[in-house]
């Protein structure tokens, strides 16, 4: 007996965009989290620690929201967990919120709430995912990144020594909420980091965006939230776009498109033990890799001078020291292409809105480019 069959399983993926989002007058939350089918619902919250550093007042705000609005989900717990790199070195934050959802009986119905950068997102992320096989998680990105990039995933995990991403799980989450107004406390690094991301989604996607960034890089740059929010909201939907309706949610394939630049950014981010921010690790590769294309002879090396000019109007870096070691950047291009599976996928660019996949690259023509990038740096 052979049975083979076609299997696809509907999922909702849902984002909103909002303002003071614990304000009792905005029914964002309650949308997303209350019911009125009389079933009992539990929720248990993890604040990335820096953020609640930053607002202290989250807790009673979550609790006071929840009051306020009948159908809520009872709030069983609101913890505070290690932010940054350090909530993806180890099991520590998995385990936890494991622990958590079978001490607060939170089932299948109930649910997980993460708030934070985007690596409290991945490793709350890849609790609720195994958890119960997977409870509700529901996301509220607190960073740059997490808001124009991270949040829209449906992938959660953990690193493993310096590899990044190398467990976790695939999981699209209940609802993705995300508060312009928690972004304010986020620090600089942070702030400008996010805008790699946006950089990066405007070179593969679209050419206005990259067009506005490239004007207004300055006033991104000063947290100018009038130049900023546009940029940010529209980079998450071209992110959320190719997950949702690329045909590709789970990356079965080797290609990776919205991974451009991302092959030297793990490799950086695992040579400096974390240490390197991933933001600042997207804007190099993201910067070499456009290099790499003029040297190749598939871009015009005045574009390529113009992104680089930009990413660095905006604060970020183009170069790093560890780029001076070509043997140790060369091997993250075969630790990529075990992540991928199959052949070697790496994306370069055409033109500004126009990538072109291949599937090897040169090292003498790589040395060429990180030339490039450091230039005048």
């Amino acid at each position: 007996m052979n049975l083979d069959i076609p299997l696809s399983v509907p999922f909702r993926h849902r984002v909103t965009f909002t303002r003071g989002v614990f304000d009792a007058a905005n029914a964002t939350l309650r949308s997303v989290l209350a019911s009125d089918d009389g079933l009992e619902r539990r929720l248990v919250a993890f604040v990335d620690s820096n953020v609640l550093a930053a607002n202290p007042g989250i807790p009673d705000r979550i609790r006071a929201y929840a009051a306020a609005h009948p159908a809520m989900p009872a709030v069983c717990l609101v913890e505070s967990i290690a932010g940054g790199e350090q909530a993806k070195r180890s099991m520590s934050v998995v385990d936890r919120v494991v622990e958590a959802v079978d001490e607060h009986r939170i089932d299948r119905q109930s649910f997980v709430l993460a708030i934070g950068g985007g690596a409290v997102l991945d490793a709350v992320g890849f609790g609720a995912a195994i958890a119960h096989r997977g409870v509700r998680l529901v996301r509220m990105p607190t960073t740059t990144l997490g808001q124009d990039d991270a949040g829209m995933a449906v992938k959660n995990g953990i690193n493993l020594g310096h590899k990044k991403n190398f467990i976790g799980s695939f999981a699209v989450p209940h609802a993705v909420v995300c508060d312009q107004d928690l972004l304010t406390t986020s620090p600089d690094w942070s702030w400008c980091g996010g805008f790699s991301e946006a950089v990066k989604i405007a070179l593969l996607r679209d050419p206005e965006l990259f067009a506005r960034i490239e004007r207004d890089a300055a006033a991104i740059r000063a947290r100018d939230m009038a130049a900023a929010m546009p940029v940010i909201a529209r980079s998450a939907e071209l992110h959320w776009r190719h997950i949702a309706l690329g045909g590709d949610p789970f990356e079965t394939q080797s290609a990776r498109p919205l991974d451009f630049g991302h092959w030297l950014a793990h490799r950086l981010e695992g040579m400096s033990d974390g240490e390197l921010p991933h933001g600042q690790a997207v804007a190099i590769g993201v910067a070499v890799d456009t290099a790499y294309s003029a040297c190749a002879g598939l871009l015009d090396e005045g574009v390529a001078d113009r992104v680089i000019r930009v990413l660095r109007e905006l604060g970020l870096p183009t170069t790093h020291e560890f780029l001076a070691d070509s043997g140790a950047v060369m091997a993250g291009l075969e630790e990529f292409r075990e992540h991928l599976g199959g052949q070697l996928t790496i994306t370069l660019l055409r033109g500004i809105g126009s990538p072109v996949d291949v599937h090897a690259m040169d090292a003498a023509m790589l040395k060429r480019a990180l030339a490039l990038t450091s230039r005048a740096s």
